[in-house]
C-alpha cells in the first residue's frame, strides 16, 4: 500500500505532469532520488501512469457519457471490446454487473458521424442504452485527476507547482501527421524526456520543447495522472447524478469538484444535469459523504446512484490484472 509521501508525490504530479523530479523534492522537502525512486515504483507496480493525450476539442469532438444496460452474460466481452477502441474512454461495469458506463468521443456537430452511437442500440446484447453529452467539466484546469484527501500537499505546495505550468490561450491547434510520433510516445510515457522525444520524432530537442510548449499553451496536448484508487485504499467506486436548480447549475459543480471524494464533476444533458465520479474507502464511507457533505449543498432536486463494480479503462490506461497499462498491451 502506497504510503503518504507516495501520496504526495502523485498529488504533486497532478498539478505538474511533467515537472522535474528535482523541483517536486524541493516543494515536498525530500531528496530527488527519493522522489525518483518511489515514482518509478509507483509505474512499475501499476498504481500510475502519466500519459500525454490529444484534447479531444483540437479534434472537434464531443464527449458523450453512454449508460448500456446488457444481457448479462454479455456485459463482460461487449466492456472488453469498447475499452479497446480509441474513441471510447473510462469505461466500468455497474449496478451490480448489469450495466457498462463509458465515455465516447465523437465528431460534434449536426454533421457528426456517430458510428458507434448508431450501431450500439443495435447490438442484440443492449437491452436499453441512454446517452447524454458533457457540456462542461467543473474543477481547477491545472488539475490532471483524483488524488483522494490522504497526504496531500498544502494549498502552498500546490500553488508553487500549478504556477509552473501554462494556462491554455486557445483556440486548440490542430495536430498534424508530423505530431503522430510525439503524441504516441507521450501517450505511453507523459514524462518521457526530451531526448526520447527526439528520438522517436527525429527532431531536434529544441523543436521538441517549442512543439509541445505550442501543443500544450493552447489546451491541444493535455495531460492526465491515471491512479487506481483501490491499490491507494479507496473500494467504493460510485457516479452520482444529480438534479439541481439551473440557475445553482454552475455553482454546485464547482463546489463539488473541491469534494476531496469527487474524482470528476460536469455538467451534462438529459433528466440529470450534473454527473459526479466518487470514490470512497467503503460503503459507510460513501454513505458518510451523501448524507453529510453532499447533502448541504442548497439546489439539489435529486440523485441516483451506479455502483461500478469493475473499471476497465480510464483515460488512456487499460486496468489489467489490478495494474494500470498502455492500451496497446491489453
Amino acid at each position: 500500500m502506497p504510503d503518504d509521501l507516495d501520496r504526495k508525490i502523485i498529488h504533486g504530479l497532478h498539478y505538474g505532469p511533467r515537472v522535474p523530479f528535482r523541483r517536486l523534492a524541493e516543494v515536498i522537502g525530500v531528496s530527488e532520488q527519493t522522489v525518483a525512486r518511489r515514482y518509478t515504483a509507483l509505474r512499475r507496480s501499476g498504481v500510475l501512469r502519466v500519459v500525454g493525450l490529444s484534447s479531444p476539442d483540437a479534434h472537434g469532438l464531443a464527449q458523450w457519457i453512454a449508460r448500456l444496460r446488457c444481457r448479462p452474460a454479455a456485459v463482460g466481452p461487449l466492456a472488453d471490446s469498447l475499452a479497446r477502441r480509441p474513441d471510447v474512454a473510462y469505461v466500468g461495469i455497474a449496478s451490480g454487473g448489469s450495466e457498462i458506463n463509458c465515455i465516447i468521443r465523437s465528431p460534434a456537430g449536426s454533421g457528426r458521424d456517430d458510428v458507434l452511437l448508431r450501431q450500439l442500440p443495435k447490438a442484440a446484447s443492449v437491452l436499453d442504452m441512454s446517452v447524454v453529452l458533457l457540456l462542461h467539466s467543473f474543477g481547477p484546469e491545472r488539475a490532471a485527476g483524483w488524488t483522494g484527501g490522504e497526504g496531500s500537499l498544502t494549498e502552498e505546495q500546490v500553488r508553487q507547482l500549478a504556477a509552473e505550468r501554462p494556462d491554455p490561450v486557445g483556440p486548440p491547434l490542430t495536430p498534424t501527421d508530423d505530431d503522430l510520433p510525439l503524441l504516441a510516445a507521450l501517450a505511453e510515457d507523459g514524462r518521457a524526456s526530451h531526448t526520447h522525444l527526439a528520438e522517436v520524432t527525429g527532431w531536434s530537442k529544441p523543436r521538441v520543447a517549442r512543439r509541445m510548449e505550442a501543443l500544450e499553451s493552447s489546451g491541444s496536448l493535455v495531460f492526465d495522472v491515471d491512479t487506481l484508487p483501490e491499490r491507494l485504499g479507496y473500494e467504493l467506486n460510485a457516479t452520482v447524478w444529480l438534479q439541481v436548480d439551473l440557475s445553482r447549475l454552475h455553482r454546485i459543480g464547482e463546489e463539488i469538484s473541491r469534494h476531496d471524494e469527487v474524482a470528476f464533476v460536469g455538467a451534462v444533458s438529459g433528466r440529470h444535469n450534473i454527473m459526479a465520479v466518487v470514490f470512497c474507502k467503503d460503503t459507510p464511507d460513501f454513505y458518510r459523504y451523501l448524507s453529510t457533505r453532499l447533502a448541504q449543498i442548497e439546489g439539489i432536486r435529486g440523485y441516483e446512484i451506479s455502483v461500478r463494480v469493475r473499471r476497465l479503462k480510464q483515460a488512456a490506461s487499460l486496468i489489467h490484472h489490478g495494474r494500470l497499462i498502455h492500451p496497446a498491451l491489453g
